[in-house]
């Protein structure tokens, strides 16, 4: 895995130091690719690629980029893998051509000058985030993967574009103006990301999932990216391929050629010239992923887990057990709420813009362990998007399904009513009505559960319904003094491919936003930071695609979750050691903000802190501040998410 920079220009000023910009650029990514670096530009056509190379396939200077082709047409600068590629260079040799190393990146090259970029790019099965120029037609090509496991963030100022894998390299460029986007803070404030193809910065965009952009003159503006593979159109095709449910052999069949897809995507991962091992979290996943492993590896593999002191998250007991019953080679570090909490300050560096996923903190803290003593590893990530894995799809049915059934006069005022009081008020309401039962047994957030209700009833959209779901802050505005807020694309995504069932329709929405925005985001930035490579079996695009033809009542089954992934799983791990309820993979937030860290959270929200950010709305800061502090936020995510921020803030200074 690498880390790529370059720039398309019209400016005089821009070619005249095109090397030093390029240099400056790429070495603020030398975490992503520690073992080599390259710059190439073509000062009369106003293009450069500057490169950081972590070493994987081809240790040799074979490897090295940007590449130029055998033919001299194009040049590339690649981040990510093709797992595929042995089968394309044996196609492309037998079409005449000839590779000097085995490196993938070669292939591609190969790949285009054969057939054409829009032609090459569905024959690729991998990761990766690219750029390619074009010397003859003098065109560059941006793209990202179909899933958007790698990043691709390009800026745009007059007669200049900048591209890079992460933002701190556009921030390093002396021309970069760090503008915030006051429109974006709408949605980090709901999902604690932000959501592509928005960036914490104006004029700069994170290019979609399966998209291409392809740019001709710098002067011009930027050109509306195309899809090259889209999700949704994937979803349809499935959904019209299955019109019925399918019988018991039937089902064996589809089961049958979904452990055959699994398998190929695992045994492609496994390519590598460096050490190579597996994330494993106790869980459906990752146990799959590292069972498949065994199958198909010529040794044990070497697993690595994250232990916690608090039971009610920790899942090392049980992913040591399948460790010994797979006969991998295991390490397990058991965390200190020091070392996790120690790692807090350094996530504004790390992610680059406002990122609040508390699990982002377990997440590298594993990386940095398997790191120690792989380049590679495998995880389980992508199985409850495709799988139907997450508790909030048959919650948003159920939400949706009976708000959408009442009358429509009814509705609204209902949710007028809910709303009337807050959420502190409807707390202490049950709080009084349910004082006779133990604090044990009554429900949790009851006041900001009959929010999210009064905010769907009101609503005029019942998919807003699952947006709630999603939400840590449900009405931005609150916290937030905006002028505008962004087009959501969770809403876009959800109110679209009506012939889905409504819980596939939330899966599709989730893996077009969440998956990448989020989960992807974190893996991507916490394997990188380390310079680890981390590769997803279930995110092959073959087993999504397959995956979408299969019913859904394979995936959910009598209240059961990835029902099909289960049953793959019982093949070869005993359902003892891995079937029990999901503990998700986060950390104790509230714990650690009325303990350890409450010193730097009341350092970042003291009143001259906030004042730097004059569009945060202080008093409804401290009311978070004080809900957390009584125990009536939850786990903290709220706040968690008004932290980042203005810790990114005071990190990369930027202007509004």
């Amino acid at each position: 895995m690498c880390g790529l920079v370059g720039l398309l220009t019209t400016r005089a000023d821009r070619r005249a130091r095109m090397e030093a910009s390029l240099a400056t650029m790429r070495e603020t990514l030398v975490h992503r690719g520690p073992d080599d670096a390259g710059i190439w530009h073509d000062a009369a056509a106003g293009v450069g690629f500057g490169f950081r190379r972590l070493a994987i396939l081809d240790l040799s200077a074979q490897g090295h980029q940007p590449m130029r082709s055998a033919h001299g047409r194009h040049v590339i600068a690649f981040n990510g893998e093709i797992y595929n590629h042995r089968a394309l260079r044996r196609e492309l040799a037998s079409l005449g051509h000839r590779f000097r190393g085995h490196a993938d990146t070669e292939v591609i090259l190969a790949a285009v000058e054969q057939w054409g970029l829009a032609q090459a790019l569905p024959r690729l099965a991998g990761m990766f985030a690219m750029a390619l120029w074009d010397a003859e037609a003098r065109t560059l090509s941006l793209v990202r993967d179909r899933l958007g496991k790698k990043p691709l963030y390009v800026h745009r100022a007059p007669g200049l574009v900048l591209f890079a894998s992460e933002l701190k390299a556009l921030v390093a460029d002396a021309d970069f103006p760090r503008r915030v986007d006051p429109a974006q803070l709408a949605a980090y404030a709901r999902y604690l990301h932000l959501p592509a193809p928005g960036s914490i910065y104006r004029d700069v965009l994170q290019l979609p999932p399966g998209h291409v952009l392809t740019l001709r003159d710098a002067a011009a503006p930027l050109p509306a990216s195309t899809a090259w593979w889209d999700a949704g159109a994937v979803a349809d095709a499935g959904t019209a391929a299955r019109a019925r449910l399918l019988s018991a052999a039937e089902e064996r069949d589809a089961l049958g050629r979904l452990d055959e897809q699994l398998r190929l995507a695992t045994r492609e991962r496994l390519e590598s010239d460096v050490p190579l091992g597996a994330l494993l979290s106790g869980g459906i996943d990752s146990a799959l992923t590292v069972s498949l492993m065994q199958e198909v590896a010529p040794a044990p593999v070497r697993t690595f887990t994250i232990g916690f002191a608090d039971a009610a998250i920790d899942e090392s007991a049980e992913a040591e057990r399948i460790a010994a019953h797979l006969g991998t080679v295991h390490t397990t570090w058991r965390l200190e709420g020091q070392e996790a909490t120690a790692l807090v300050p350094e996530l504004p560096r790390i992610y680059d813009e406002p990122f609040a996923d508390p699990s982002a903190i377990p997440t590298v803290l594993l990386c940095r362990l398997a790191r120690r003593d792989v380049t590679v590893a495998l995880c389980g990530d992508g199985g409850d998007e495709l799988f139907a894995g997450y508790t909030r799809y048959e919650q948003g049915r159920r939400l949706i399904e009976r708000v959408s059934a009442m009358p429509p006069g009814l509705r609204a005022p209902l949710g007028r009513l809910l709303l009337s009081l807050s959420a502190e008020r409807w707390d202490a309401v049950a709080r009084a009505l349910l004082a006779p039962v133990p604090a044990s047994k009554r429900p949790p957030l009851v006041g900001e559960r009959l929010q999210k209700v009064g905010m769907l009833l009101e609503s005029s959209r019942p998919l807003e319904g699952y947006r709630s779901l999603r939400s840590a802050w449900l009405d931005p505005r609150a916290l937030l003094d905006l002028a505008e807020e962004a087009p959501d694309p969770l809403l876009a995504a959800l109110e679209g491919h009506p012939r889905l069932a409504l819980p596939e329709r939330l899966m599709l929405a989730d893996t077009r936003t969440y998956l990448p925005d989020d989960l992807l985001t974190k893996i991507d930035r916490a394997g990188m930071s380390v310079g680890l490579e981390v590769r997803a079996p279930l995110l092959d695009h073959r087993l999504f695609e397959q995956a979408w033809t299969l019913p859904y009542a394979m995936k959910v089954r009598g209240g059961t979750s990835k029902w099909a992934l289960r049953e793959l799983l019982a093949r070869r791990v005993p359902r003892a050691l891995w079937e029990r309820p999901k503990r998700w993979f986060t950390m104790p937030v509230r714990g650690w903000l009325t303990g350890p860290l409450r010193p730097w959270a009341e350092s970042l929200i003291a009143p001259e802190s906030l004042r730097e950010l004059p569009f945060l709305r202080a008093a409804a800061v401290q009311a978070e501040w004080e809900r957390v502090l009584a125990g009536r936020a939850g786990n903290g995510h709220a706040m968690w998410g008004v932290l980042q921020l203005v810790a990114w803030w005071r990190e990369w200074r930027p202007r509004l």
